[in-house]
């Protein structure tokens, strides 16, 4: 998929950054911009499939207050708010920069494990929706669905606490 999104936007580039990538250095400088681009588009598709679950969530929840559930709002709740704070370090996590002074300079192997990195997380969206399937075939079943929301808020944990370590990607 890094080659998909580099490559498209590449192939949408127009005749003058064509030709202004002939200038020494700046073609170099551009393709490291492409690689920022591409991780952020990347990060914002992740952040939209994370959406969709936290709608379901917010429609079970929803649903719970129909039938008077109070204790099982409050983790539905729960779980709901650790999927929010993931999308929202997704949507702003850092693209990579580097001052011209810094002490760490990131380089395009960086950028390209910071991309390799945001990918492995749409491993986590079909996580967290089949935990959520678990959850509706719960409530439709009318069975408690504390486990599964305790599985949920397990894996957001886990997932949180993954992408913590982004930043360390570019340490390595």
């Amino acid at each position: 998929m890094s080659g998909d999104l580099n490559e498209r936007i590449e192939e949408s580039q127009g005749k003058i950054e064509r030709l202004i990538s002939g200038i020494p250095g700046y073609k170099g400088y551009k393709q490291k911009e492409q690689r920022r681009e591409a991780d952020k588009l990347l990060r914002l598709h992740i952040a939209r499939q994370f959406d969709e679950q936290l709608l379901r969530m917010n429609a079970i929840t929803r649903k719970l207050s129909y039938r008077g559930k109070l204790s099982d709002i409050t983790m539905a709740d729960r779980a709901a708010n650790k999927l929010q704070l993931l999308i929202d370090r997704i949507k702003n996590a850092s693209m990579g920069y580097s001052g011209l002074f810094d002490a760490i300079k990131v380089r395009e192997e960086e950028l390209d494990k910071l991309y390799n990195f945001d990918l492995a997380m749409l491993d986590g969206v079909s996580r967290v929706a089949e935990l959520i399937d678990q959850i509706e075939q719960h409530y439709a079943s009318e069975l408690p669905i504390a486990e599964p929301v305790d599985l949920l808020i397990a894996e957001l944990e886990a997932q949180n606490a993954t992408f913590s370590t982004r930043q360390d990607v570019i340490l390595a």
